[in-house]
């Protein structure tokens, strides 16, 4: 858990900043210094399921009004946040997530077959760095791999599984009242755009350029706004 300088997030709500795999916390580090009192926490930690990551998150915040943002396997735990505590979950950003989900093991085991035997630099080369944008700048794509390389393997099997064991949330969605934006780089394709949106038509939906799937890495400028923004309308 870490918390950055005061500045944009309404009285009496608390930002909270998810991360994907396979990272940690520091994810967000391009954006803290003009986010307010983020709080991010490294998510494996928590349990084995993204439920666990997110009851965990709950537990320890003050009972705050609360704005989530997550990438990837981290939009799945803001949603289960939401789910968990829908009178607190004020809005939620989804940043390349997939809302609908079918269960895929053979995927799932094919990854933690690869961390188990090949370890993580080969895994970063196979799956996690061919979702960066064509555009990445190689300074990011090396921060990036030198961050996933840093990782317990142990630590990302476990996000491999909760990944590939997320719950659905398209019924939850369709009956949610909070505020839900979803954003996706223009060269994300896991999910892609037009996919990411099918699983929630009233969502006001974001596509930024130069991005693929890891935005608060890729584009931290643009996602910045964004999220300031969405804070504005939040108050």
């Amino acid at each position: 858990m870490s918390d950055s300088p005061a500045g944009g997030v309404p009285p009496g709500m608390r930002l909270v900043l998810l991360h994907a795999l396979p990272f940690d916390h520091r994810m967000w580090d391009p954006l803290r210094t003009s986010l307010a009192e983020a709080y991010t926490p490294t998510l494996y930690g928590s349990g084995d399921s993204v439920q666990q990551w997110a009851a965990g998150a709950l537990s320890v915040l003050p009972n705050d009004d609360l704005f989530v943002v997550g990438n990837s396997v981290g939009g799945s735990c803001a949603l289960e946040m939401a789910r968990a505590a829908p009178e607190r979950v004020r809005g939620v950003v989804l940043i390349g997530t997939k809302i609908g989900v079918r269960p895929d093991p053979a995927a799932r085991d094919a990854v933690i077959a690869v961390l188990r035997e090949e370890g993580v630099e080969a895994t970063w080369r196979r799956y996690w760095r061919p979702l960066l944008g064509a555009a990445c700048a190689e300074s990011t794509a090396s921060t990036a791999r030198r961050m996933a390389l840093e990782q317990d393997v142990g630590d990302l099997i476990t996000g491999v599984r909760a990944f590939y064991d997320r719950r659905d949330h398209t019924a939850f969605v369709r009956s949610w009242t909070g505020r839900l934006v979803l954003v996706n780089g223009v060269g994300d394709r896991t999910p892609s755009p037009a996919v990411s949106a099918a699983g929630a038509p009233h969502a006001q939906q974001v596509v930024v350029d130069g991005a693929g799937h890891y935005l608060p890495l890729e584009q931290p400028t643009a996602l910045r706004r964004i999220i300031r923004e969405q804070l504005r309308l939040a108050k």
